[in-house]
């Protein structure tokens, strides 16, 4: 009698929880991180001169990254907030300065990396691995590359460029 009971008592208790609650409940934060990153890169206007990156600890979000336009900045929030398991969205994007000078940076050195024939595996990939970020004449290269010999050649052809100082965050 007891065990029916106990096990009336569970079922209404899991009745009582709408559906849709216990699901973001349990899920977890690397799932939500998961995610939220595909989320960020199948944003169609999400592009090689944008950098994003995501944490997430509890169901909140903290983003980070610079977006060229301010518009990416407010989809990509949206977006994120739609995440099942996301509780808050802390946004800590940057948006880049309009410049015709960094326009020119941004495009010399995409075709100077996605161009070198070493590259070329990447660039014909959908979300390209490589993020050139340009904030007033100074270049910050970010994503992940196979190996250290291909995040120095990224540097080496991104400081062929007219910029006034070029970072390498590639890991």
């Amino acid at each position: 009698m007891t065990a029916r009971l106990a096990a009336a008592v569970v079922l209404a208790a899991a009745l009582a929880v709408p559906a849709g609650a216990q699901v973001l409940q349990d899920r977890k934060d690397d799932e939500v991180f998961r995610d939220v990153s595909a989320t960020v890169l199948s944003y169609p206007q999400f592009t090689i001169f944008d950098a994003v990156s995501a944490e997430v600890t509890e169901g909140v979000v903290t983003r980070q990254g610079k977006v060229t336009m301010p518009f990416k900045k407010k989809d990509i929030e949206r977006r994120i907030a739609k995440v099942p398991g996301v509780r808050e969205v802390d946004s800590r994007i940057g948006v880049l300065p309009v410049s015709q000078f960094d326009d020119e940076l941004r495009y010399g050195v995409a075709r100077a990396i996605y161009g070198s024939s070493a590259f070329w595996h990447y660039a014909a990939m959908a979300n390209p691995p490589i993020h050139i970020v340009v904030e007033n004449g100074r270049i910050t290269l970010t994503g992940v590359v196979s190996s250290d010999v291909e995040r120095m050649l990224a540097k080496s052809l991104a400081a062929s460029s007219n910029a006034f100082s070029v970072t390498s965050e590639l890991k």
